[in-house]
């Protein structure tokens, strides 16, 4: 599978999401741990060093933006990909969420093929060498 032995974090505190997204996610060959708050979520990334991260917005004790900072102020987790999760729509925000280190950004509703497609994007800036399969040498040694 493409994305075999790939963790995601996904931090969300409705529990519905935390079953949509590991049914979907899990088919794709990801595992995924979950957070139920920012400030778990900053303390999983810490921890697990996953290989990406999807990040509500609205959560308790530490939202989604400072957890986000957090992370990308924290040498051991800044290079982690963190994906914005948001029933809200933030165009008009995209500034703001590239200086708070989001790297990418899905706003409900998206479809599965959009999330797995978001994810994929993010993971290939952070691990090109391993999303591209390496070319074949069809001409044997010389």
């Amino acid at each position: 599978m493409k994305h075999a032995n790939k963790l995601l974090l996904v931090v969300d505190d409705f529990e519905g999401a935390r079953q949509l997204y590991t049914e979907l996610l899990s088919k794709e060959g990801f595992r995924v741990v979950f957070a139920g708050d920012g400030q778990e979520g900053v303390h999983k990334a810490n921890e697990l060093q996953p290989d990406a991260i999807l990040m509500d917005l609205s959560l308790p004790l530490m939202n989604g933006w400072e957890a986000t900072r957090h992370l990308k102020a924290n040498e051991k987790t800044r290079q982690i990909p963190v994906v914005m999760l948001s029933a809200h729509d933030l165009d008009g925000t995209r500034s703001l969420l590239e200086e708070a280190g989001f790297d990418g950004m899905l706003t409900k509703p998206w479809s599965p093929q959009e999330m797995v497609a978001e994810i994929t994007r993010v993971l290939e800036l952070r691990h090109p060498s391993e999303m591209i399969p390496p070319a074949s040498d069809q001409q044997g040694p010389r």
